[in-house]
């Protein structure tokens, strides 16, 4: 392997005894009222933050209340029966999804509405538009599932990440990124990267079918790190730095 950057090595270092939390792919919203989750005492001896073995059940019953769908999953009764894992599966057909989000908001549009129900529609809009942007990206959605658990790995202090190996390869992820000379050699890395969130996405399937919320929350860690790798990726140019969260 050849040796380390002095700017990798800085990077390294600070990942791995930094005490900030990992940052969230998108702001943090605050979870209304129908969804409150009671946090979950982490472990300090794992390398991602272990979440309590105690674990809070997910409510399957696509049943409604006054305030609206119980979660994002339910406001998608067609594509998505069966609710959130583990009574659901982690994996959704993407197609069938949009087409119920485009009939939902074509329903839920203001304009389609009387001037006192205007409001009422917005809020019903934006709320669709957030559990179909929450929905569609596998790591939006782990993060998700997650927090419905009470365990926040995208802005939890107690979720920063520990293992060493893990931020080796991801260290050499962005030299090699900082290293390419030509969009043929960026393809190349871009595949690799792209089978790296393959297999991440995998394990996150099997652990929530298996409702092994622990091993989805160190998963889900992993699978921000390479959705990072993608967004240096796509944003590529030659000779420019490669910035990323960690």
């Amino acid at each position: 392997m050849r040796p380390a950057s002095p700017a990798a090595l800085t990077w390294l270092r600070s990942a791995l005894t930094a005490e900030a939390s990992l940052a969230p792919l998108t702001a943090r919203q605050p979870h209304p009222s129908y969804l409150r989750a009671t946090t979950l005492s982490p472990s300090s001896h794992n390398p991602v933050s272990k979440p309590s073995t105690r674990k809070r059940p997910f409510s399957t019953s696509p049943s409604r209340r006054s305030d609206g769908p119980q979660t994002h999953y339910h406001f998608f009764p067609n594509s998505l029966p069966a609710g959130p894992p583990p009574a659901g599966t982690f994996h959704i057909d993407l197609s069938a999804l949009r087409k119920e989000f485009l009939r939902l908001q074509a329903r839920a549009h203001p304009d389609l509405h009387p001037v006192a129900h205007k409001a009422r529609a917005q809020a019903l809009s934006a709320r669709i538009n957030e559990a179909y942007k929450t929905l569609q990206s596998p790591l939006l959605r782990a993060q998700y599932l997650l927090s419905l658990r009470g365990i926040d790995v995208g802005g939890d202090e107690a979720a920063r990440v520990e293992d060493a190996g893990l931020l080796m390869e991801v260290m050499e992820a962005r030299e090699a990124i900082e290293e390419a000379e030509s969009e043929e050699e960026v393809g190349v890395l871009r595949d690799v990267n792209e089978g790296r969130i393959k297999r991440s996405v995998g394990v996150l399937e099997e652990a929530f079918r298996r409702d092994d919320v622990e091993g989805a929350g160190r998963e889900a860690v992993r699978l921000r790190y390479w959705v990072n790798i993608k967004e240096s990726l796509d944003a590529w140019e030659k000779g420019k730095p490669v910035v990323l969260v960690h």
